[in-house]
């Protein structure tokens, strides 16, 4: 294992989450300007990562539960280090979807800072599903 399938093991906490339009550069926090999350890397070989959004309702009514669902993002796999990017083979997830599925993670690792952008691809979290990625910085714990 050499140091950069390493440099990434360990706890990392959520510090901002954004997502971008492609057809317009549109940059939005669709969930406010504190969200929680961690994305964790084990040495195993294995990434886990639950981000919300910050305001949250418990859910007792239909409608409170489809809005937890919209400000949800979780998933987990095996994953694997390749130049500047980390691809997760995913086991389990919060969009049935990606279940089974590749998960390509653009990262760049600046000191305890760990910027991490997906792929384009259609938004889940975006009515009609545009063509939109997401950009989340973490830091160290």
């Amino acid at each position: 294992m050499t140091e950069r399938d390493t440099e990434l093991h360990g706890c990392w906490r959520l510090i901002s989450f954004n997502t971008e339009l492609q057809d317009s550069n549109e940059r939005t926090q669709p969930w406010g300007a504190d969200p929680n999350g961690y994305l964790i890397f084990g040495s195993d070989g294995r990434m886990m990562v639950l981000v919300t959004a910050k305001a949250r309702e418990p859910g007792n009514t239909d409608e409170k539960v489809v809005a937890l669902f919209r400000t949800v993002m979780a998933y987990t796999g095996r994953y694997r280090i390749d130049k500047d990017r980390f691809i997760t083979k995913i086991d389990s997830s919060w969009n049935e979807a990606w279940n089974g599925s590749e998960q390509e993670r653009f990262y760049k690792l600046d000191g305890d800072t760990l910027d991490v952008s997906t792929a384009w691809m259609p938004n889940p979290l975006v009515p009609g599903n545009p063509i939109g990625r997401a950009i989340l910085s973490f830091r160290r714990e």
